[in-house]
């Protein structure tokens, strides 16, 4: 009786091809079209998928995403802010800010319908007898007013500062972290600019978020042992152009940074065995004390 011929292995994928490799973790024949480089021989697809599930992401040392190396939500929160820049030139039809602005042949400064709605506004009686503001209820403008800016320098100026400090916090942090500082810091300016600023006067500009990633930046540098010397002069010559150019929301722009670098020793500074926790919750306490203060604010314009 003669014995068979030893058959020869095929590709577990695909049948039609022969081959002698097998996987290096399942034993399964592979052919050229599956195999896969690993740190020993060759995998399958299948092997390699489970090997990267089994996997854990890597994190940043704050306990981000490694994500934030590619600045996808300092690129978004960019596209943003253009593109209400963008809505706010289209919603001024027949006025006279051309590019969403008066001064400087329309580059700066000066109002339009779309920041009207959306800055900050304590309580205003508008020209047709409405009366507007967050002590009216429009508790929105806290929030829509950092999207908004008078005029395409206001806006360029802001964003180049959140294109060069956003992208080294977004890979520092993690996208999600970085941008609870930069909502936050966002919103602690504009809930300093409703308690300090005139009930009639209205703000918009991403600057207090921007400040709040100047204090950020400098609080993350300096718990990773870095050198901060580079921050501190760009940082006072922000401060004087805060206090020297007129029109500037001195209240919004500190209460961001005093807000922003509140948040950051949150996130810098929460112990490593509970830090997601303490992060949050230390999140949570800012944006409620915030809250507190506003509705103070409130009250003190009603009984006015």
């Amino acid at each position: 009786m003669s014995e068979s011929p030893p058959t020869t292995p095929v590709c577990y994928r695909h049948p039609g091809r022969e081959t002698y490799v097998r996987c290096t973790r399942c034993d399964r024949p592979i052919c050229p079209d599956c195999m896969r480089a690993a740190s020993v021989g060759h995998q399958c697809p299948e092997c390699v998928n489970e090997g990267r599930r089994s996997v854990r992401p890597a994190r940043t040392a704050f306990g981000g995403g490694a994500a934030g190396r590619h600045g996808y939500v300092t690129k978004a929160l960019i596209a943003v802010n253009v593109l209400l820049m963008l809505l706010s030139i289209a919603s001024d039809r027949g006025g006279d800010a051309a590019v969403g602005g008066r001064g400087f042949g329309g580059l700066l400064g000066g109002s339009t319908p779309l920041t009207d709605w959306g800055a900050v506004l304590g309580l205003a009686v508008f020209p047709d007898g409405t009366v507007g503001g967050v002590a009216d209820g429009e508790w929105y403008r806290l929030v829509t007013a950092m999207f908004l800016h008078y005029g395409v320098l206001h806006l360029l100026l802001n964003m180049w500062a959140l294109w060069v400090l956003g992208r080294s916090l977004e890979a520092t942090l993690g996208p999600l972290r970085f941008l609870a500082l930069y909502l936050i810091a966002g919103f602690g300016g504009n809930v300093a600019a409703y308690l300090f600023s005139a009930q009639n006067a209205a703000t918009a500009g991403a600057s207090t978020a921007v400040f709040g990633l100047f204090a950020g930046i400098f609080v993350i540098m300096r718990r990773l042992g870095r050198d901060t010397s580079a921050i501190l002069p760009i940082l006072v010559i922000n401060l004087i152009f805060t206090f020297t150019v007129p029109s500037i929301s001195i209240a919004g722009h500190l209460g961001g940074l005093v807000v922003g670098g509140l948040m950051a020793l949150v996130l810098a500074y929460a112990p490593r065995s509970r830090r997601t926790l303490v992060q949050f919750a230390g999140g949570a306490i800012i944006v409620l004390i915030l809250l507190a203060l506003a509705l103070f604010r409130t009250a003190q314009l009603l009984a006015g």
